[in-house]
């Protein structure tokens, strides 16, 4: 298949399981085309069935806000034409479903083409930005105009239904992650380095935007550090980054405390982590707390969205209410105090991981293509 993929080419998890999942579909022969502002943060090296197609916003002084989402459509329509795309897969409805749609109706009047579209729907485009009046009628539209709509989890699928006036079926697809790529052997000279004496490494990654709470996973470390040697690192950066910086100083833990910045490898930092904390309002998924268990880190996390659906209470970690910073500690202190405690919680993350390794999901979009294209019978 000749595939077009539009995404954000960020560090958040639509972009980054849209890249991931355009890897494994060329690395399974079809020819995958990534249309983006700029090149998506996990997509190097080179790849015969790869391509990228830079969307190039001109900017007039009539214009305060370049106008993306019409030059999207007609990257769309250009790339369809010329690279002969068997159908598009958009990633996060805004603006992306509504420019697809766009871009569809063009091809079909202008030239005959008619390019079947694939919605995905991730998170904040459901459940924060989406409920905006500003953006609701666009968002329920053009959704509804999909040939196909999938959800990264049953409680985002519930969320859309109950939110928007969605007329056509939805089919949950979980995130995925490569097992293979995320269960490394740690790097001793590494985690001596972060860790020189021995203690236990707590790590954070995210975008840092309020949603987070990245202050409560400072909170929560100051509580750990109190009862068990340990080291903080925090992977990303945000809004919100400067707020806990401020905050380690001012519980003078900055000595125990790394922040780190965004990391493309962070699955070196992952291989010698021995807890993973995500204390976020809400996360459709979490597919940061699935590449932890990946590589058999335990997660600690809001009982939010979809993260009941991955992180199992008491089997690969622990939830808790967002904002509990006290309950959140203490289930903290409990996993990494004893060896044995953490080394089963570290087994059960991995075991757990394994089911949505992508090995096991890729078919399922394969096989939602080609029933979007009419090649095989509609699945039950």
């Amino acid at each position: 298949m000749r595939i077009g993929i539009v995404l954000y080419p960020t560090f958040g998890g639509s972009g980054v399981l849209a890249t991931e999942l355009g890897l494994a579909l060329a690395d399974e022969g079809h020819q995958v085309h990534f249309i983006t502002y700029r090149q998506p943060v996990r997509l190097s090296g080179f790849n015969a069935n790869i391509f990228y197609h830079e969307v190039r916003v001109p900017t007039y002084p009539l214009f305060e806000y370049p106008p993306y989402e019409s030059a999207l459509s007609s990257t769309i329509v250009d790339v369809a034409i010329n690279q002969r795309l068997d159908l598009l897969h958009v990633h996060y409805a805004i603006p992306h479903a509504s420019s697809a749609y766009l871009a569809k109706q063009i091809l079909l009047k202008s030239t005959g083409i008619n390019l079947p579209v694939i919605t995905t729907l991730h998170g904040t485009d459901i459940t924060l930005v989406g409920k905006d009046k500003t953006y609701e009628p666009v968002v329920t539209f053009s959704i509804n105009e999909s040939d196909a709509i999938t959800t990264v989890s049953k409680n985002l699928k519930e969320e859309t239904l109950k939110s928007f006036g969605v007329t056509k079926d939805i089919k949950v697809i979980y995130n995925f992650v490569d097992v293979k790529r995320f269960a490394k052997k740690p790097i001793d000279a590494f985690r001596k380095a972060v860790a020189p004496d021995g203690e236990r490494i707590l790590v954070h990654a995210s975008n840092f935007r309020k949603i987070k709470r990245v202050q409560d996973v400072v909170y929560i470390f100051k509580n750990v550090l109190d009862k068990v040697p340990a080291k903080l690192m925090m992977v990303g950066d945000g809004p919100e980054r400067h707020g806990a910086e401020e905050l380690c100083r001012e519980l003078k833990i900055c000595d125990h405390v790394r922040f780190v910045g965004k990391q493309e490898q962070i699955e070196e930092i992952l291989a010698i982590s021995d807890l993973f904390l995500l204390t976020s309002d809400y996360e459709s998924f979490g597919l940061s707390a699935l590449e932890a268990m990946a590589a058999s880190v335990p997660v600690l996390s809001s009982n939010v969205g979809g993260l009941p659906e991955v992180n199992i209470h008491g089997v690969t970690g622990y939830l808790a209410e967002p904002g509990d910073i006290a309950t959140m500690s203490q289930l903290a202190i409990e996993i990494v105090q004893n060896d044995e405690v953490l080394n089963g919680f570290k087994q059960r993350a991995f075991e757990q991981a394994k089911q949505y390794d992508i090995k096991n999901v890729l078919p399922v979009y394969e096989q939602l293509y080609a029933e979007v294209l009419g090649e095989v019978p509609v699945a039950e």
